[in-house]
């Protein structure tokens, strides 16, 4: 009972503002839907190919692992938000920006487009289709960097 007891006192005195429990939470649904997406869209014979695809190389298999880290940490972070680290705003940041950079690239033709591009026409219709893909982790930093609560919250832990 005691354990219970001081589990209550220790949550409940850390007062996690809505808007960062809103951000955290918005992480983890949007990388669970991700990952759901994707295995509709491919199937699980898609998938199989995928990963098959996605071995063939040394450079290949980096990217492919590199992605898989890299979703990890992001799930990690919202995690990390809720206890008040600091870090994992800017952790989360610098996965947005290495995520968006590279997805820039790779449909560029940089990296390897095969594995990870937008498909576009243009590359203002690439970047438009960026920026709308991208728009649900911007609304999640917006959460976590603007409003005074979130920023008081941080700087408090």
């Amino acid at each position: 009972m005691g354990f219970f007891k001081k589990s209550r006192q220790t949550h409940a005195r850390l007062n996690v503002p809505a808007l960062v429990q809103v951000a955290a939470l918005a992480i983890i649904m949007i990388r669970c839907l991700d990952v759901l997406m994707i295995l509709n869209t491919l199937g699980a014979r898609g998938i199989g190919e995928f990963i098959h695809r996605s071995v063939q190389t040394w450079n290949l298999t980096l990217v492919f692992m590199s992605s898989l880290v890299l979703v990890f940490v992001e799930i990690y972070c919202a995690f990390s938000l809720v206890k008040g680290r600091n870090w994992a705003r800017w952790v989360y940041l610098l996965t947005q920006v290495v995520a968006t950079g590279y997805l820039w690239a790779a449909s560029l033709g940089y990296g390897y487009p095969e594995l990870f591009s937008i498909a576009g026409e243009s590359k203002r219709e690439i970047l438009r289709s960026l920026v709308m893909q991208k728009l649900p982790d911007a609304l999640v930093l917006f959460l976590l960097y603007v409003p005074a609560s979130s920023r008081r919250f941080f700087r408090l832990q």
